[in-house]
């Protein structure tokens, strides 16, 4: 079974990648959240997490989720990142959690794939956005390759910066930059709603057809590049810039 969460469309198109190769089950996460529902049963023999890296680690919501879920069994289980540039020592973290759940921790692979953080970052257009994606399909076909033979995954070398990045950075990151207070619409809104329905933790709600943000943002930026008129900007660091969606 390949479980993903994505707010932008990168792990979704790599977990479509995946489960069509090895034809496995697809499941989105980003539904299973936002319906509140957990995993409670027999596990499949191979799980495969596709996520993205928020903060040099997994996403929280969906530790939290894995955590609160009943897997009864134990499944090998890969996890496979993908992120602008690096996830950091994001691998302790999963293998700690994999032995938390009694999994059979078969690593975490790293896919470099469009920078889609606009919240910090500058993300790419649609051209320079496909040329990354083709230069990560080797590493993609790899992993398919790797997980396809019961392989474990090739893992990033871990290092000094990547324990400070997904430690104490991490810690500080969530508290200090992960909120949805920056989020707003301006007058181009039409009230289509697709921002509230893309949302993964229902954190926004519309009133007089507009939407506004709560407080259980996990800055997946699927509000912001979801809506069609670009009408949604972070404070004034998104003005301007690209709202990435994978291409592919």
């Amino acid at each position: 079974m390949v479980l993903y969460f994505s707010g932008t469309g990168n792990s979704a198109y790599i977990a479509k990648r995946i489960a069509q190769a090895l034809d496995e089950e697809i499941c989105s996460l980003n539904q299973k959240i936002k319906e509140h529902r957990l995993f409670a049963g027999p596990t499949p023999k191979r799980m495969i997490f596709v996520l993205p890296t928020y903060a040099w680690r997994i996403p929280k919501v969906v530790e939290e989720w894995i955590l609160k879920s009943r897997f009864i069994g134990k499944p090998d289980v890969y996890f496979v990142m993908n992120c602008g540039s690096e996830i950091g020592n994001a691998a302790k973290y999963v293998r700690r959690l994999c032995k938390k759940k009694g999994f059979c921790y078969k690593g975490c692979a790293q896919i470099i794939m469009p920078e889609n953080y606009l919240a910090m970052f500058q993300v790419p257009k649609e051209e320079e956005a496909k040329a990354i994606i083709e230069k990560a399909e080797p590493t993609i076909k790899k992993v398919i390759r790797q997980i396809g033979a019961g392989e474990v995954l090739e893992e990033e070398k871990e290092g000094l910066l990547g324990a400070f990045l997904s430690g104490p950075v991490n810690a500080v990151f969530y508290p200090a930059v992960v909120h949805a207070k920056k989020f707003w619409a301006d007058d181009q809104c039409i009230g289509c709603r697709r921002c509230a329905d893309a949302c993964p933790l229902n954190n926004i709600t519309m009133e007089e057809q507009r939407p506004q943000w709560h407080a259980m943002c996990t800055h997946c930026m699927a509000c912001i590049t979801v809506c069609p008129v670009k009408a949604i900007e972070y404070g004034r660091k998104s003005a301007g810039k690209p709202r990435y969606r994978c291409p592919m």
